[in-house]
């Protein structure tokens, strides 16, 4: 177990490197400068070529790009300088540089963000598997019965829905027009637990039951599969108990497809849900994420690129350790 874990650090942090100088390079060899939106926001939208120039140079886009790349890479470890314009700021480790639009620093404005997406994650994924795993088993012991068909049927017509309509619409009708929802904010947990959970309340179970759609349809396949093995059988015929045979052997089987994409889903959450923040405002990674790249933050584009490249390899680590607890059959070396 060590040997593995320990391998699959390492072949994590390579992809994480990997993954910041992609995005270092598509932003420094991209048809416009990152430097232009700064110098036409400073400038009042009068950027001659000079100006543009200066601002290249000062930061530091006339310079190679291995160059500029290893001080980004060191001042996460030590204490960075940077400039704009006249302007010195010191950048405290782990600095992941100061944002264009505000000068403020990437980590400070990560710290405060980060929380906002992990408790949406953290909600939507537990609706998924909740609702998503039981209703599948559910209609995997009906299979063929009217039950099964319902099901089936009213979550393709649910997730055949745009998620940003489903959520627009719950946040109208159940928000604004009747506030059948408390305001959807985000306080956090450790200063109000109860105002955390109904600040997010709506946010999750909008989340939770358009995700958990996809998992019924997982879990319901996984599961017919799973009974008709030939174990399962012998467990049936063994007169052991049919709640037994579902829930202690088909169902162990089953969840093993469907720790494979909740794996990748938690980490596409953790970097970010764009539609989600955008529309219920909440200031969360991904709209902070999706606004920097409009305006070309590089800092910031670089923040976030590496929060999902490390959600991904961090989420496939756990996957295969559950693997092992879920189906004897999967050795770790």
């Amino acid at each position: 177990m060590f040997s593995f874990l320990v391998k699959r650090v390492l072949a994590g942090s390579l992809i994480v490197v990997m993954v910041s100088i992609l995005v270092y390079a598509l932003f420094w060899y991209g048809p416009k400068s990152p430097a232009l939106e700064l110098c036409r926001r400073d400038t009042n939208n009068r950027c001659t070529d000079a100006k543009l120039v200066d601002y290249e140079q000062k930061l530091g886009y006339d310079n190679p790009i291995y160059s500029e790349y290893g001080k980004w890479a060191k001042g996460l470890v030590s204490e960075r300088k940077i400039e704009f314009g006249t302007t010195e700021y010191v950048c405290a480790a782990p600095c992941l540089g100061l944002s264009y639009r505000d000068r403020s620093q990437v980590t400070e404005q990560l710290k405060d963000r980060f929380p906002v997406t992990l408790s949406l994650a953290l909600g939507a994924s537990t609706l998924y598997l909740l609702i998503g795993v039981s209703t599948g088993v559910l209609a995997a012991r009906r299979r063929g019965t009217l039950a099964d068909k319902v099901l089936v049927a009213s979550t393709l017509v649910f997730s055949s829905l745009p998620y940003y309509l489903v959520a627009l619409l719950s946040f109208l009708l159940l928000t604004l027009s009747t506030s059948a929802f408390p305001e959807v904010q985000y306080v956090s947990f450790f200063d109000n637990p109860a105002s955390w959970f109904s600040g997010l309340l709506l946010v999750w179970l909008v989340m939770g039951l358009y995700g958990a759609t996809a998992y019924t349809r997982y879990s319901r396949g996984a599961m017919v599969e799973a009974l008709s093995e030939d174990y399962v059988r012998t467990a049936k015929a063994k007169g052991l108990r049919s709640r037994t045979v579902v829930f202690k052997h088909g169902l162990r089987s089953a969840l093993v497809p469907v720790v494979t994409i909740f794996g990748l889903d938690v980490a596409f959450l953790l970097s970010g849900t764009v539609f989600t923040e955008a529309i219920f405002d909440l200031e969360g990674i991904g709209k902070w994420g999706v606004e920097a790249t409009y305006i070309k933050d590089l800092p910031v584009v670089q923040a976030t690129s590496l929060i999902l490249a490390v959600s991904v390899v961090v989420m496939n680590v756990i996957v295969d350790i559950v693997y092992s607890v879920l189906d004897p059959r999967v050795r770790l070396s």
